[in-house]
């Protein structure tokens, strides 16, 4: 196999969960072929570098197996190899995002007995 449908790679590579959402992403400008938004029916070739943007994290894959059957996921791992500055930076903004949430106060909804306590308060 020389050649295979980018939707089609994609899904097998697991990066998606089906096709149609795959061919949603590529149409929604979420993937990129070389810096290029592609087509869903687009043939994608070995050797390709592809920018995936999947939720708050964008990957930098390059595609160094074609397969156009889904299989498990480490058979699926071995169809590309992330860049080593994209993960460097996927785990900076990672680290980021903890750090921002770990410092915000957690607003946890009250027990059985806190409620008690705030309706005694509020009828005074």
């Amino acid at each position: 196999m020389d050649k295979v449908r980018i939707d089609k790679w994609l899904w097998a590579a697991r990066f998606f969960k089906t096709r149609a959402l795959a061919k949603n992403a590529i149409e929604n400008g979420k993937v990129q072929i070389d810096g290029q938004k592609p087509k869903p029916s687009r043939m994608l070739e070995l050797g390709v570098s592809l920018t995936i943007r999947q939720g708050y994290d964008e990957k930098i894959v390059d595609v160094i197996r074609l397969s156009d059957q889904r299989r498990g996921a480490p058979q699926a791992q071995e169809l590309y190899r992330e860049t080593n500055q994209s993960i460097a930076v996927r785990e900076k903004a990672a680290a980021e995002r903890k750090a921002l949430n770990s410092s915000q106060p957690q607003h946890e909804k009250p027990n059985k007995k806190q409620r008690r306590q705030i309706h005694r308060f509020i009828r005074g």
